[in-house]
């Protein structure tokens, strides 16, 4: 996984903790579950990542690399 993807998805999860935070004090169902929607995509597409490096390293392993 690139840097600049790392720093993505950290920045939509943060967004998203934030957002739900926010939502919990306000009392906005809404926006706290726009934060969770936005943490579990965040999350979503770090597993996504990690999978596609863990592929990397197999091919690599395999090949030499």
């Amino acid at each position: 996984m690139g840097l600049r993807d790392k720093i993505n998805n950290k920045a939509e999860d943060l967004t998203g903790k934030a957002k739900e935070a926010a939502g919990d004090v306000t009392g906005d169902d809404q926006l706290k579950n726009e934060g969770k929607g936005d943490q579990l995509s965040a999350a979503v597409k770090d597993g996504a990542e990690k999978v596609k490096d863990a592929a990397s390293n197999i091919k690599d392993k395999l090949t030499g690399n």
